[in-house]
């Protein structure tokens, strides 16, 4: 089972909205958001809360590839989260999720029992590439205790 097809069985949100997990790899996790009417804003577009759920989730994405070899000694958490809506959004949206540090760094503070914390950085662009948000989730590995 890839990523997208473990984050789309077991998170009802990803399911919900129709995510498309286009690439998951720990170096960059590409997701897209269909254009549906059931979720477009009062101007047409995707709602805001439907693109921070496709940034978040494809930060969530990166996370799992980057750090699932992890997981039986920590569990992945988001920290908190910062979004900027820059251009209006229309149609499908692709979001576009890279680690702000290296995954190894990450892990060598994991080994000496601290409880790292990273962020993602995500671009949110139209079809036409018009970066339309830009996100950054802070992360953190809990250690398992």
């Amino acid at each position: 089972m890839t990523v997208g097809e473990m984050l789309v069985a077991t998170v009802p949100m990803a399911r919900t909205l129709n995510l498309e997990f286009l690439e998951t790899t720990a170096d960059r996790a590409v997701v897209r958001l269909p254009d549906q009417a059931d979720y477009h804003n009062h101007v047409g577009g995707p709602h805001a809360g439907a693109m921070f759920t496709l940034a978040e989730s494809a930060s969530g994405a990166i996370v799992i590839a980057a750090f699932g070899d992890q997981m039986s000694r920590a569990v992945p958490l988001a920290v908190s989260a910062e979004i900027g809506y820059k251009k209006l959004a229309m149609g499908e949206v692709t979001a576009t999720a890279t680690l702000g540090r290296p995954a190894a760094e990450v892990v060598a503070e994991l080994d000496e029992g601290k409880r790292p914390e990273f962020p993602v950085a995500i671009e949110i662009r139209r079809a036409d590439g018009a970066v339309t948000a830009e996100m950054t989730v802070v992360w953190t590995l809990r250690p398992n205790s």
